[in-house]
């Protein structure tokens, strides 16, 4: 056996370095699934000593090297998200609050379709956290608030929330990495006390001159391409591209550095080959080869730096060293050396949609035209310009489905949602905004200097309706998004780590990676649809009535809504319970009887803040399974199984329930000791000087002014 392993081995040969970045992105998954510093120890110990044993019981074949270098890569992520999450950690809020902040604007994002800006600010006092983030509106910002700019305003600040339901958006986790302690609404008056720096405001400057020049979401769509800003698109607008599965043209990534530095190569090349004593004399190649790594860059830094972006660059910088090297200039190789780049510097990046979404998207379509088969179907060849057209639109819609395929479990795992007609849509989507909208508009930008951008906005304006009214129609196909619930993260992993099996291995033997994958995709069909969704504050609800998806409250507001109904598996608008039939409610509170698998689950929940009857409420808890509240209730309120009130909800965070098996989840687990679980807390002086937590840590079943 262990000859057969060296001989496969020694065939695969040059794709082993391709699990390098794999076994390190395993340690950083780890890290966040296991719960307290004695279990990220006992990894890191684990993997240490299955390097040694690699190295003493091994003969010095590839299989005991690999098995050494993969460990000691999988210790190393460990090691590093450990590191990592310590370096960046900073207090947060305690409570809500109402307080006076001063200090520099660090960034500025516009949300014009929501006409609000978001200020990121470095804080200089010493009762609220290094930096917090507020909405404001945009009238009541002045205009020289700029990054870098020193203000002062009023705002009403809160912790960073966790995740609301399980499955849901863990913003307190993004928070923590990124160094915000509080996020809230400020006031007006806004005081700017010192000007900002006047090349920050290049960016801000560039999205509203973009959104001058073309309305609505068109202009939101253009901003996006050129500075990264999505703000200023239309929630329906940005929907539908969601459901079309355009959204990744709206997110700065591979197509647009592509777009910008081949743009800039060739404007480069074209120029200085008008010069004969300069082509002759210098290799015309390199430069236009510097000046796209210059765009690159620069590029890079306008649209903000984010993951994508990031990742996006590093692999063409890459791929121009390549082609100065007279190498092949996108492989695997390539690919894996940006994963390892980037898990190096961010390894939170991993477990976030980002990451995940474009290294998949370019490991899928990499790893599809580097197999011989269909390098083969699609090579050139000398053939009429019909059937080259033909076959280059086969193989982007092949592309297009193997591309959707691969990103369809990401989608679900984060966002409970799949489209089925992205690749499609994608044919004529991709090469829209590639070749026609993105040179309209930098042509457009370019001839704004003179004064004669006028017919080019007017072109990009009309390219920008075609591509709103694709996603659009294609959003309103039947079946275009399938909704499911939130998926199990051992059904993620195994459908994670079976599609890296057929992407990286080249002999039959990567068909093993179907095993995985079909097993994880059948757990997260199998897996049942929680019957019952409670957010984290006890505020709101979601049952699954004979009807529907049932909301507890009236007047929960959009985000709730949707994201109650996303992890409850609805494609739609959620119902409200006080209009279903097994329901009945009052102005106080709400009793529904669902019945599922044979058993009958009788819920009561309250809805208002108004004092109830203690003998009817009692007996009403005793009638009930289940007995849901944002406040503390009584004592002698004693439910059939479960009690979701106040004190019960800040240790377990958001809850879902199945009623036919029982299954209960929820978003904190017992001994979770993550920094932001835990992290230490601060509130403004009432008085002066600066209050902290004596202990320097909140724990998260401490009463509800130190809890967070």
């Amino acid at each position: 056996m262990r000859g057969r392993v060296e001989a496969w081995l020694e065939v695969e040969r040059d794709q082993l370095i391709l699990w390098l970045p794999v076994a390190m992105g395993g340690g950083i998954a780890a890290w966040f699934l296991l719960p307290d510093p004695r279990g990220w120890l006992a990894a890191i110990l684990a993997g240490c000593a299955l390097a040694c044993a690699a190295v003493a019981i091994g003969t010095g074949g590839r299989a005991s090297r690999a098995i050494a270098i993969g460990a000691l890569a999988a210790t190393a992520g460990v090691g590093l998200s450990w590191w990592r999450a310590e370096r960046v950690a900073e207090p947060v809020l305690a409570r809500p609050v109402v307080a006076t902040v001063t200090g520099r604007i660090v960034s500025v994002e516009p949300l014009p379709a929501r006409d609000l800006l978001r200020l990121t600010i470095a804080t200089e006092d010493s009762g609220l956290p290094p930096r917090v983030r507020v909405n404001l509106a945009t009238s009541d910002v002045p205009r020289d608030a700029t990054q870098g700019a020193r203000l002062m305003l009023r705002a009403r600040l809160m912790p960073p929330p966790s995740a609301a339901v399980p499955g849901a958006y863990d913003f307190a986790r993004v928070a923590w990495f990124a160094g915000v302690g509080a996020t809230g609404r400020g006031f007006a008056p806004v005081r700017v006390l010192a000007p900002g720096d006047a090349r920050a405001r290049l960016r801000t400057r560039l999205t509203a001159h973009i959104t001058s020049r073309l309305e609505g979401s068109r202009g939101g769509i253009a901003a996006a391409l050129a500075t990264g800003d999505e703000g200023a698109i239309r929630e329906k607008d940005s929907e539908a591209m969601r459901r079309a599965g355009l959204a990744h043209l709206l997110s700065v990534s591979g197509l647009h550095i592509t777009a910008a530095v081949t743009a800039t190569m060739l404007v480069t090349l074209r120029l200085l080959a008008l010069w004969p004593w300069l082509a002759i004399r210098i290799r015309l190649p390199l430069v236009a080869a510097g000046a796209g790594a210059a765009a690159a860059i620069g590029y890079t830094l306008l649209t903000g730096a984010q993951v994508p972006t990031i990742r996006s660059c590093v692999a063409a910088l890459l791929v121009l060293v390549a082609l100065v090297l007279g190498r092949q200039a996108v492989t695997l190789r390539l690919v894996a050396a940006g994963a390892f780049v980037v898990l190096l510097f961010r390894p939170e990046s991993l477990v976030g949609p980002s990451f995940q979404l474009s290294f998949a998207a370019i490991v899928a379509i990499v790893a599809l035209h580097e197999h011989p088969r269909v390098e083969g179907w699609f090579a050139e060849r000398e053939e009429g310009r019909g059937r080259r057209l033909l076959r280059g639109l086969a193989s982007l819609l092949l592309t297009g489905l193997v591309v959707e395929a691969a990103l369809m479990p990401i989608a679900v795992f984060h966002f409970h949602k799949a489209g089925i007609y992205g690749a499609f849509a994608n044919i004529v989507a991709i090469p829209l905004t590639t070749f026609v909208v993105m040179p309209l508009e930098a042509g457009a930008l370019l001839f704004d200097a003179v004064g004669l951008g006028a017919p080019l906005w007017w072109a990009t304006d009309l390219s920008l309706r075609a591509l709103l009214w694709l996603a659009h129609r294609v959003a309103a196909a039947p079946g275009s998004s399938v909704a499911l619930p939130s998926m199990p993260a051992g059904a993620f992993g195994l459908m994670v780590a079976g599609g890296l099996w057929l992407a990286l291995w080249r002999t039959r033997w990567r068909r093993l990676g179907w095993l995985p994958f079909g097993a994880g995709a059948a757990w997260a069909l199998l897996t049942p649809t929680p019957d019952l969704l409670v957010t984290g504050d006890g505020r709101h609800l979601a049952i699954r009535t004979g009807a529907g998806l049932a909301l507890l409250r009236d007047r929960a507001g959009d985000y709730t809504r949707a994201m109650l109904a996303e992890n409850g598996g609805v494609d739609g608008e959620p119902l409200l319970l006080a209009e279903q039939a097994d329901a009945r409610c009052t102005p106080d509170a709400c009793q529904a009887a669902v019945r599922r698998g044979g058993r009958l689950v009788r819920v009561l929940a309250t809805r208002s803040g108004y004092r109830l009857d203690w003998r009817e409420l009692v007996a009403a808890c005793a009638a009930a399974d289940i007995v849901v509240s944002e406040r503390r209730l009584p004592a002698a309120c004693v439910p059939r199984w479960l009690k979701l009130d106040a004190p019960t909800l800040r240790r377990t965070g958001g809850v879902a329930v199945t009623f036919a098996t029982g299954k209960i989840v929820t978003v904190r687990q017992p001994g979770d000791r993550h920094p932001w679980l835990v992290a230490p807390t601060l509130m403004p002086p009432r008085t002066g000087g600066d209050v902290r937590d004596k202990e320097g840590l909140s724990n998260v079943a401490a009463p509800a002014g130190k809890s967070r």
